[in-house]
Parts: C-alpha cells; structure tokens; sequence
C-alpha cells in the first residue's frame, strides 16, 4: 500500500480542488472541513493567507546571493546572535517581511531571510485580487520536498560562515511548519511562529527547544480547538513554551495586519516585542 504524508494528502486534495472555475470559494471551505486522514496542528493555507496589507517604509538590508540562495540580509554581521526569517508565501521581497526583519536586526541580532520559494512568490498584489489567484496550484509546487532542503542550506551556511553562539528561527504563517520541524530536531536554540499553517501534530509532539506562538482570536487556519491540541501537547512534554492570543484580530496580522486599524496594530507590534523578549532571555 502506498503510503502519503498529510503534506502530500493535502496538496492532492488542493489539485483536485483547483480544477473548479471557484477555486477560490473551495479553498476558503475546505480549511474548515475535518479530514480524517489528516492529524494536523493548523490547517492548510486558505483565502486568508491571501488577504492583508503592504506596509510601506524603508528598509536598510540588501539581497545578497547566500549559499545560492537569494537572501534578504539585514543587521551586523558580527552579531553572534542570528535569526532564519522564514517568510509567508509573499516571500522574501515582500516589504513587510523585510521591515520586520529589520526591527530584528534593531535588537541586535543578524537576520537573515532567504528566498524558500524558488523565484515563484504570490505576488501581493493579489491582495486586492483574489480570485484571480489560483492558490491550490501555487501550493502544490512548493511541497515540503522542495522547501526545506532550501532551509536546511541556509542554515547551514549560517552556521559555517558566522558561527553563531545561538540561533533563532521566526517562520509566519506557511513559514511556520519549517520552525517547528527545525525545534524538532534540535537544529535551532528557540523558535517563534505567528498564525502558523500546515503545521502536523506530530511536529509539535518533536518540539525540544522554545516556541512562542502568536495567535489570532479568529483564524481558520489556526481554529481555537488546535490551538489548545498543541498547547497541551506542549504542556504533556514539558515542552518550554509560550502562546499569545490577540482578540479582534484574524489569521496574518502579524505580518499583513492593517496598521491602521488600532487593535491590529496593538497586536502586531505586541507580537514582535513577544518574540523579541523571548529570543532575548533564550538566546545565549
């Protein structure tokens, strides 16, 4: 019998999907669909994922080719302290990511935030567009086979360049999944994730390392019942752990929230100063 991971169940059932002219409408559904044969922490990425707001501003890093992998790099490069950016599906040229990495670099440590997506980003101005973007496609070319090979390069050329003292690895969103599994297998000193997706339960029962979890109060992807799943396998293992919820605001605030809507704000910004706190009391 041919035997599927729940990556490689979920980017089928996604295809599958995907022939419909309102794939769209199906992809929105389907994150909400309990499906036996898949244990997941947080669910695939939906019409949420989607949604959001450019933020606009200057940024001070540069692109630079690192280990042949295009790379935002931002902060001192004698810092012992570094951070693995690990983006969303609007990559590493999308200025939010690359404004937030630069706070992170503010604090001291060196940020890097490379390309996971192979030059094949969804591009943001799909946030005003979507139905035209076909994400159940877009997703099945970007499995888990393709994109942490891309990591682990990343960090190990981390690790030969700069030989760091600690280690610290933030992923949003589909970014997310590749934190997890790097705490896992005891790759980085401490992670941070915000409203992850495709993350499996089985990656959170792995976790040896500290996580901190950011939260929506309404996200699909991310529903309040695998929220409390993976805090209690967290708790049953003595995992060291910390977990925020911010009400009034959905799934991708804390890269793509609206500045401009005041408890979206409130909770973006309290979620990097969250990440912040907890890398700098982790992180030796």
């Amino acid at each position: 019998m041919l035997a599927l991971s729940s990556d490689t169940l979920v980017r089928l059932f996604f295809c599958l999907l995907s022939t419909h002219r309102n794939n769209q409408l199906l992809i929105q559904s389907s994150v909400t669909v309990k499906l036996s044969f898949i244990k997941m922490a947080s669910n695939p990425p939906g019409i949420c994922c989607l949604t959001g707001v450019k933020h606009e501003g200057a940024v001070s890093g540069k692109i630079i080719d690192f280990h042949g992998v295009e790379t935002y790099i931002t902060g001192d490069v004698s810092s012992k302290k570094v951070i693995l950016f690990i983006t969303d599906i609007f990559g590493h040229v999308f200025s939010n990511a690359q404004l937030i990495a630069d706070d992170f670099a503010e604090q001291g440590y060196l940020v890097l935030v490379p390309d996971i997506l192979k030059g094949d980003p969804v591009p943001w101005d799909y946030f005003d567009k979507l139905q035209d973007f076909d994400l159940g496609t877009w997703l099945t070319k970007h499995p888990k086979e393709v994109t942490e090979p891309i990591v682990e390069a990343v960090l190990a050329g981390i690790k030969a360049d700069y030989s760091p003292t600690s280690i610290a690895a933030i992923g949003y969103c589909y970014g997310a999944k590749y934190v997890v599994r790097l705490l896992g297998a005891g790759k980085i000193d401490a992670g941070g994730i915000a409203h992850p997706s495709f993350v499996d339960y089985e990656e959170i029962e792995a976790v040896t390392k500290p996580l901190n979890i950011q939260a929506a109060e309404t996200d699909p992807i991310f529903p309040v019942e695998n929220r409390i799943k993976t805090e209690a396998i967290l708790t049953k293992n003595k995992a060291i752990y910390e977990i925020s919820v911010y009400s009034g605001v959905v799934h991708g605030f804390a890269v793509r929230g609206d500045p401009k809507v005041p408890q979206t704000l409130y909770a973006k910004e309290r979620a990097f100063f969250s990440f912040a706190a907890f890398f700098k009391f982790h992180l030796k």
